[in-house]
Formats: structure tokens, sequence, C-alpha cells
């Protein structure tokens, strides 16, 4: 999809400095760059704050901003301004997280006392991923699965380790596991119990 005349108008009247356009440019996206954190944050599995998501917000709008607008003058108009702007706030979401992240890693790590809490809320668990509780019957439905996802799974549900110690273990990267363990829950769910 090419550029809208309208966004063309809007983007114009952005970079020229008129009066209101960047509010009415606001207006108009804000809807998608929450939009965009929400998505980020969910992907991420990260509860999302009303706080967190304001800074995050403000973070996108002020890149948009910074520069004197650097961000939306290199803008080409080979796609709508909606695609271009979801991939620069989703960048700048990742980056923010990144940092905000590694701030809270290197925080507790440089004290003495015990670690603080992050402050990128921690992973939440999806209802259907629930660990689950019986051993026996797990070990059986186990069975029925190959090697890699059996492994996988045995280790996220039945001994409890996290995606970054399952793939420490496996050597698999560990935006892989999720996926894994989303298909072998999907096999495991087609299988009729006894």
């Amino acid at each position: 999809m090419v550029l809208s005349e309208i966004d063309r108008h809007l983007l114009e009247r952005c970079l020229e400095r008129k009066p209101r356009a960047w509010e009415d440019f606001v207006d108009r996206f804000l809807g998608l760059v929450i939009h965009v954190i929400n998505h980020t944050a969910e992907s991420r599995r990260l509860r999302m704050t009303p706080e967190l998501r304001d800074d995050l917000c403000s973070e996108v709008f002020l890149t948009l901003l910074k520069d004197d607008f650097a961000v939306l003058r290199k803008f080409r108009g080979r796609c709508s301004l909606a695609s271009y702007l979801c991939v620069v706030a989703r960048r700048v979401v990742v980056r923010a997280l990144q940092k905000r992240k590694l701030a809270g890693t290197h925080e507790s790590a440089s004290r003495s006392e015990p670690a603080a809490p992050s402050k990128v809320p921690s992973p939440v668990a999806w209802p259907e991923e629930d660990r689950i509780a019986n051993r026996e019957e797990a070990e059986r439905l186990l069975q029925m699965l190959d090697g890699q996802e059996a492994t996988i799974v045995r280790l996220y549900h039945l001994e409890g380790k996290s995606y970054q110690e399952i793939s420490q273990i496996t050597g698999i990267p560990t935006n892989s596991i999720g996926p894994i363990l989303s298909r072998a829950r999907s096999k495991l769910r087609r299988i009729p119990t006894a």
C-alpha cells in the first residue's frame, strides 16, 4: 500500500511545522503506537503497566520529534505511513525494553543486597501453558513425542526449567523454545487420553 493523500498532507504539515500539525499527527497515530507497544510486550510475554505503556509511547513520539523529525524525513513513501511507523515504533519499544532490562540487571548485580525487581515486568505464563501437574500422565504423553520436543517438554513442564535454562542445556536458541513447546502442546491436546 502506498502513502495516502491524507497521510502525505499530514506529514508535510508536520515537517513544515504548521500549527496543530503535530497534535493532528499524534491524534491520528497514537492508537497505532499503543497497539505496537501492547503487541511487542505480549510477544515478549511482559506485563504492561499503564505507566510503562505511557513511558514507551512517549519514547516513540520523542524519537519521531528528535533532530527536527529526522525519522519522518527519512520516510520515502514506498509504503503506507502506518506501516513505516509500526516498524519504527517496534524498534524503539524493543530497544527501550532492552535498556530497562539491562539497567535492572546491572543495578541488582552491583549491590551486595538481594536483587531488586527488574524495571521490566516479568514474563507471565499463558493459561494454556500451565505446567503439567500429573507426573504419570505427563510421562505417558511424553512417550508420544519425538526426541527434541519430548526433551523440551520434560525440561519445562516436569523440571520447571526456564526458556534460558532449556536453551543452555539443549543448545536450541531461546526464541525457539516457545514455538517448540506450543507445537508439542498442540500434539498432546490431539492425543486421546485413556
